[in-house]
């Protein structure tokens, strides 16, 4: 839905969601529904695996740097710090996140959005292709706005996560 009209003829396909998912279960079956199913699942086990190391190890490292010097704080200053603390890290985890799993996000993106149904789903093919065609850099396309959107959601993320599980 959201590239219809995006190429060279200016054609919108689908007039709602609903639209797109019957069409496309009339002309590829069920299993166009699920196209970029697997670089999907790639991106997501992967990048959460990579987010949730990266954060629970710079949580441990920063709150070790801050705990070792720190003498006894008022309950202000320590909320201060565990804030601090949450921003770098949500911060962090979803900029390395990023960085792990951006080609995969790009290869699943030209898989979804090829108006060729037979094309190969693959997405390690996919990403060689752009690779011999673009080279790196094309298989980081939109590495910029997506770190630049990344670090500030993932430290709001955080921070809202680590305040409202500290609730008592």
């Amino acid at each position: 839905m959201q590239v219809q009209g995006k190429d060279t003829s200016m054609f919108v396909r689908y007039s709602s969601p609903l639209d797109c998912a019957l069409k496309t279960i009339q002309s590829e079956g069920v299993r166009g529904l699920f196209r970029g199913g697997l670089p999907t699942f790639l991106r997501e086990s992967i990048g959460n695996t990579v987010f949730f190391s990266t954060y629970e190890l710079s949580r441990y490292y920063l709150h070790d740097q801050f705990s070792s010097g720190a003498s006894a704080t008022s309950q202000h200053s320590k909320l201060f710090v565990d804030t601090g603390i949450s921003v770098i890290t949500g911060g962090l985890s979803g900029t390395a996140f990023w960085l792990a799993v951006l080609p995969l996000d790009v290869a699943k993106t030209v898989i979804q959005t090829s108006p060729n149904p037979n094309i190969d789903r693959n997405p390690f093919l996919t990403l060689k292709s752009i690779y011999n065609t673009v080279g790196l850099r094309g298989c980081y396309a939109g590495l910029g706005p997506t770190l630049a959107r990344s670090f500030p959601a993932n430290a709001v993320a955080i921070v809202t996560w680590e305040l409202t599980a500290n609730i008592n």
